[in-house]
Formats: C-alpha cells, sequence, structure tokens
C-alpha cells in the first residue's frame, strides 16, 4: 500500500496539472458513476488528507480516491501511451495539454466539498498536514498512548491513531527508534519521539519519488532494513529478519534487526 508522501507527492502533481484549468474529458469508470460526465468542470485544485485524495471542481464537488493496495494517478500529455493497461483506469480527467489517469483507484466518490470530512473524519492526525502544530502532536500521542496493549508496529499504521505511515516507514520508524515491531505501545521508551520521527521521515521524502530514511538514494542504499531480508545490518552486520505482523487482509511483511533492535519477536 503507498505511504503517504506517496499520496502527498500524487496530490501535488495532480495540484500543478490540473489546478485551474477546465476538463475537456471527464471520465469516471466505476459502477456507481459510470453515468457522470465532468467535461467541462473547471478545477480549483487537489489535497491530500492522510492517504486519502480529493480534487475539487468550481461547482462545489470533490473526487475523492484512495489508492488501496495498486492504485495510482499518472500524468500524460495528450497521445502519449499510458503506461498501464486502459482496463485498469477508473478515473479520466484532461485539460487542453493534460491528461491525468487514475489506475485501479478501489474508492472513488463524487461528493460535495463541504462533506468530504465524513470521508476522513475517522483519521488521526495527518503527519503532513502543513498546518501541523503541537495540538497535532498531542493527539497523536493521545491515541498512540490509548493502544498500549497493541504491538507498536500495528499501532504506527493505524491510520486512526496518526495518518500517513505505511509498511515501509513502520519498519524503518521501528528500527530507528530501536524497538521490535512487536512491542507493545506501552512498553515503547518516548512514544512521542517515534512519532516525530515517523512524522519526519514522511516529510523529507514528500516532495519526491524516492523513498530514503538513511538519507542517501542510490540503489539498494535507501532503507535500513526494508527489504533487505537476509542482508547485513548497516549498523551491526547482522542479518535482517522478515515475519509477517498482522491478520488476515491486513498481514506485512516486517523487517527488522534482531541485534539493534529490543523487544519480543517471533522465533
Amino acid at each position: 500500500m503507498p505511504e503517504g508522501d506517496t499520496v502527498h507527492l500524487a496530490g501535488t502533481r495532480l495540484h500543478a496539472a490540473l489546478s485551474g484549468r477546465v476538463l475537456v474529458r471527464g471520465e469516471l469508470r466505476h459502477p456507481r458513476l459510470a453515468g457522470v460526465d465532468l467535461t467541462g468542470a473547471q478545477v480549483l485544485g487537489t489535497v491530500s488528507v492522510g492517504k486519502h485524495l480529493f480534487t475539487r471542481f468550481a461547482d462545489g464537488r470533490s473526487l475523492h480516491s484512495h489508492f488501496r493496495m495498486d492504485g495510482a494517478w499518472h500524468l500524460y500529455r495528450p497521445g502519449q501511451p499510458w503506461r498501464r493497461p486502459a482496463h485498469e483506469a477508473r478515473a479520466v480527467l484532461a485539460t487542453a495539454d493534460r491528461v491525468a489517469v487514475g489506475f485501479a483507484l478501489h474508492d472513488l466518490e463524487l461528493v460535495l466539498t463541504a462533506q468530504e470530512g465524513r470521508l476522513v473524519a475517522h483519521l488521526g492526525p495527518d503527519l503532513l498536514d502543513p498546518a501541523w502544530s503541537a495540538a497535532h502532536a498531542a493527539e497523536a500521542l493521545r491515541r498512540f498512548t490509548a493502544r498500549g496493549s497493541s504491538e507498536v508496529g500495528l499501532v504506527l499504521t493505524e491510520q486512526r491513531v496518526m495518518a500517513g505511515i505505511g509498511n515501509l516507514y513502520k519498519c524503518e520508524t521501528c528500527f530507528l527508534t530501536g524497538v521490535t515491531p512487536w512491542t507493545l505501545a506501552r512498553d515503547v521508551p518516548d512514544p512521542a519521539a517515534v512519532i516525530a520521527l515517523a512524522r519526519e521521515l514522511l516529510r523529507r521524502n514528500a516532495g519526491r519519488p524516492q523513498q530514503s530514511t538513511t538519507g542517501l538514494l542510490g540503489r539498494d542504499e535507501q532503507h535500513w532494513v526494508f527489504e533487505r531480508a537476509g542482508r547485513p545490518c548497516r549498523r551491526c552486520g547482522t542479518r535482517i529478519r522478515i515475519a509477517p505482523q498482522g491478520e488476515g487482509v491486513y498481514t506485512r511483511p516486517v523487517y527488522w534487526c534482531p541485534r539493534c533492535q529490543v523487544g519480543p519477536q517471533p522465533d
């Protein structure tokens, strides 16, 4: 599932490409929206809230989209070949000089802009909210500590606690704070620091397609533990391990260093 910084970047690019322009083509290829034609609508802009995107129109409506596991928005020039199959397209928003195609958007709704809040009211503070404040940090901490009996890896990716973190930043945040993802949230020494670090990692990467937590952008240099199972830890040389965490459709592969990170871990 895309991380919050990926969604934020997609929103920024959509905003730059479509904002202030009139659609010459506005197709929504979704059963509930098959009869909707957005041709002629003026785009006001696109904003991200956690992992949700809202493209707003001058008529007071917003197109809500969510990537889920494999969704994406691509931008093309008119006539340029698409990089994914046409049958995966769920939305096509075209202006005179740009074409935005939403592929595999499992959540797609057209709502009144004034009612956007009902779709994201359940979310915790958005770690990439440009208006982030001490109050946001305090609310995220309150929600984090309220789940003291849950594993920290699950708490970090619970969007009701704070919005934006996915599996990559969960693994990297746990490594950089020295706890295993199976550590109970109440046993994390400094949860406020964990939240602050997770937010900083997202912020560093929000403006670029590469997702680096090491500060390096070279191939195989970008992460400390994520997707490095069986390879030596960059700090101590111990082999990075991998194990599942979560249940059912929420199960994710977790990467960690058994030496650098303290706390419970699978046998």
